[in-house]
């Protein structure tokens, strides 16, 4: 049968069989990308890694890339504590809502500041570790808020030319070690390596978490930088590990079901607010067992309500919805003493199987990704850990320090991971570890404290290390595979980054960077020289990078060096040859030439 279209022509009925065609052609192929592009996203990524090693097979054929020698300017001076992505100069921009101000809102590739961050005026090299726990320069981080706000709860005080930590905090007066003493008998686990990992979110100066580290538990102190002025800063001269972040719209940058033990201490964050979308968050970063401490409000409201300004009525009112939002999570009361309140979260899948299905917050559904955690909103539901990993749990993880070496389950979620896997990776970083102390006798002794691996697989070079008076910061690319629940799984730390944008900390508080081919793997992505100028940045003066790259890439990352006043010298990897070489750089003390207007 003929028939006329709309302008008159005619057309042919059989043509709707092709354009049928076409249509399931095209739906297939949707689906099939949206699966390459979605829930295989690790599998695409290696695809990626893929051609990084063999571009690196290839480079030893390729002429070196050049850069045209340069130099950067100095910063101005009131530069010095310069945290790009969460620079006060810009919070106007971004409402106060859920603390969205405070969260990582990085300056577009126009805005972004290519120049070198001046040192304090009368800077010097950081007091060595473990002196460095109880006094650091008063120069080195010169602000004074916290010592004339907080000067009888002794978070710190200033005698002379130092700054000094007696240990105090709001909740502790009688110092950290009583309080930790008190939190060890409601937690008996924390005596025998069964908690290793701990978030201490809102962390003061890092008190509790530096007392933790005599204990063998490691510790994430995580404060926003706002009107407090450089927690995260004091923690990290102090040689603890520490990172900016905050609690707000969207997740942490960890990993689910990672850390063993939460903890806050008068952090005032408001915990039944908004759904409780930031207990839904605790909630996903403590791994099954794992336990939520609180003291402070609501905490002991019967005698501590009159020094809160508040009413005896209102914090039990506040105690009781938070009674009753941990319970909708799956968290039983533990232990109770005092200011202090211990919660556990479910060790299994008994509970979440008997909830209702009119429970608030419910259960995300299965297209929400647990461990997605860079720029991923906090969703109103909470995750249940995957039934499949039956060795996830405290009660069944190896406790420290056997759990160091031991294969983590979750390792089976890596592309090419595997038992073998795992093994030859520790023994390959234990080879390089042993090379690069031949390259920087420094490394190993008390003038190395704070260590980043900036592009980590396993935590192999942290592993390497551990003897060592260091602790690391292992960083996994937000577009790399996804292995930082191995790296928890090890008993050690590390966050989600993309190296495009800068770090999630102060200027000068790390005293060693270490990369593997990170630039062969990103710079398809970044621009090399902005990565450059972020490790300058985080980098203490006189301390040290190791570069281990492509031959090709080593020409011009010596020649953006140069531009910042580092030395640096090519070394010999421990196989020899000219396909991968390392770079050992170390970077000036220099102090500002600008003037300050008075």
């Amino acid at each position: 049968m003929m028939m006329k279209n709309n302008e008159g022509k005619v057309g042919d009925k059989s043509r709707i069989v092709p354009v049928s065609i076409i249509f399931v052609v095209l739906c297939g192929l949707s689906f099939y990308l949206g699966v390459l592009f979605g829930s295989e996203n690790d599998k695409f990524v290696s695809i990626i890694s893929q051609r990084s090693v063999d571009f690196r097979k290839e480079s030893s054929s390729i002429s070196s890339l050049k850069n045209n020698s340069t130099s950067f300017p100095e910063c101005d001076i009131d530069y010095q504590d310069f945290t790009p992505c969460t620079d006060p100069r810009r919070w106007k921009k971004y409402g106060s809502y859920r603390f969205i101000m405070l969260e990582r809102h990085c300056p577009p590739v126009f805005e972004r500041k290519e120049c070198l961050v001046p040192p304090p005026d009368g800077y010097k090299p950081p007091i060595r570790w473990p002196k460095s726990k109880d006094e650091c320069w008063y120069r080195n981080v010169p602000y004074d808020w916290i010592n004339e706000q907080k000067s009888n709860q002794h978070w710190l005080k200033k005698e002379g030319e130092k700054f000094f930590f007696p240990g105090g905090g709001t909740m502790f007066p009688n110092g950290v070690g009583k309080y930790v003493d008190l939190m060890e008998d409601l937690i008996p686990g924390m005596k025998d390596g069964t908690i290793r990992t701990a978030i201490d979110t809102g962390c003061g100066v890092a008190s509790w978490g530096g007392d933790l580290l005599n204990r063998g538990i490691l510790t994430v102190s995580l404060a926003p930088r706002d009107n407090h002025q450089a927690q995260v800063q004091f923690a990290l001269e102090r040689g603890l590990p520490a990172i900016l972040g905050v609690l707000a719209l969207h997740r942490l940058p960890f990993p689910s079901n990672s850390f063993d033990m939460a903890h806050c201490s008068r952090c005032l964050i408001p915990w039944t607010d908004f759904g409780g979308v930031y207990l839904l968050e605790i909630h996903r970063i403590l791994r099954p067992g794992g336990f939520w401490v609180l003291s402070g409000p609501p905490i002991n409201y019967e005698r501590r309500w009159r020094g809160w300004d508040t009413t005896i009525e209102e914090q039990k009112s506040n105690y009781e919805k938070l009674q009753e939002l941990l319970t909708s999570l799956c968290f039983r009361l533990y232990n109770k003493k005092g200011d202090i309140a211990v919660w556990q979260k479910s060790p299994d899948s008994h509970c979440y199987k008997n909830l209702t299905r009119d429970t608030y917050p419910p259960k995300c559904d299965d297209s929400v990704e647990a461990d997605s955690a860079w720029y991923t909103p906090i969703r109103t539901c909470f995750l249940v850990p995957d039934p499949k990993f039956t060795k996830l749990g405290l009660k069944s993880i190896s406790k420290w320090p056997d759990r160091l070496h031991a294969t983590p389950e979750r390792i089976s979620m890596v592309y090419h991971g595997s038992p073998y896997t795992f093994k030859d990776e520790y023994s390959k970083w234990k080879k390089h570890v042993t090379h690069y102390k031949k390259l920087i006798p420094e490394l190993g002794t008390d003038k190395i404290r704070n260590v980043m691996d900036m592009n980590t697989e396993f935590g192999g070079f942290a592993a390497a290390l551990i003897d060592d008076p260091v602790w690391v910061m292992n960083v996994v690319s937000s577009y790399a595979p996804n292995s930082l629940p191995v790296v928890y799984d090890r008993g050690l730390i590390g966050t989600f980054h993309d190296w495009c944008e800068a770090f999630s900390t102060y200027p000068r508080t790390y005293d060693l960077l270490h990369l593997a081919g990170l630039f062969t793997e990103e710079s398809h992505r970044c621009e090399m020289k902005h990565v450059l100028l972020e490790m300058d940045r985080i980098l203490r003066p006189d301390g040290y990078a190791i570069i281990r790259e492509s031959s090709y890439f080593l020409d011009a990352i010596t020649t953006i060096a140069k531009g910042m006043r580092w030395e640096c010298r090519k070394e010999d990897t421990e196989q020899g040859g000219d396909t991968e070489k390392i770079l050992i750089c170390k970077k000036k003390l220099w102090y500002s030439s600008i003037k300050v207007s008075r």
